[in-house]
């Protein structure tokens, strides 16, 4: 009498769920988080440290946020249909990457609806703060990164965005 068992590669059914999960909702709104929340920055405090108009800073991180979104929504729905990669149905991808994006552009520039240079640029600098430690939260929770490693990666990410809105909101203002 011959026992057949499964071979031991096949992982169980709740763990390729899981990782189709992971690759067609997690990772896609992660890195459209990470993308609106970082590449926003630039234009939006480079604007404010030149103007010192909060408001004229709320409608660039408005336009950018809009337009990363469109254009994060675009590139991960066209980059591939799924059927190869198992990364899901392409509009859904690039829909959740997209809201991602427009998500993680906006919430750092709805502090420059408060009308005071000093207290927006305050707000603002703290939702900053706050995105990152979420976002180290959420690659720690989801892919197994170290909690620090994460930070550190996306700090030094967002320090460097910064670093260049600030000189270029210094040289224009």
């Amino acid at each position: 009498m011959t026992a057949t068992t499964a071979p031991a590669t096949v992982p169980p059914p709740n763990a390729i769920y899981e990782q189709s999960f992971l690759l067609t909702r997690v990772q896609p709104a992660l890195s459209g988080l990470m993308d609106g929340s970082l590449s926003t920055l630039a234009p939006i405090f480079a604007v404010v440290l030149a103007t010192h108009r909060p408001l004229t800073a709320f409608f660039t991180g408005l336009a950018t946020a809009l337009g990363a979104g469109v254009s994060m929504a675009f590139s991960e729905g066209l980059s591939d249909t799924g059927d190869l990669t198992g990364r899901g149905r392409p509009v859904l991808r690039g829909a959740i990457t997209g809201g991602g994006t427009f998500a993680g552009g906006i919430v750092h520039t709805l502090p420059f609806l408060i009308p005071g240079y000093g207290a927006a640029v305050g707000a603002a600098i703290a939702v900053v703060a706050t995105e990152l430690l979420l976002l180290a939260w959420l690659r720690h929770t989801f892919f197994q990164t170290g909690f620090a490693r994460s930070f550190l990666a996306i700090t030094v990410g967002g320090a460097i965005i910064a670093a260049l809105s600030a000189a270029l909101g210094a040289a224009a203002g």
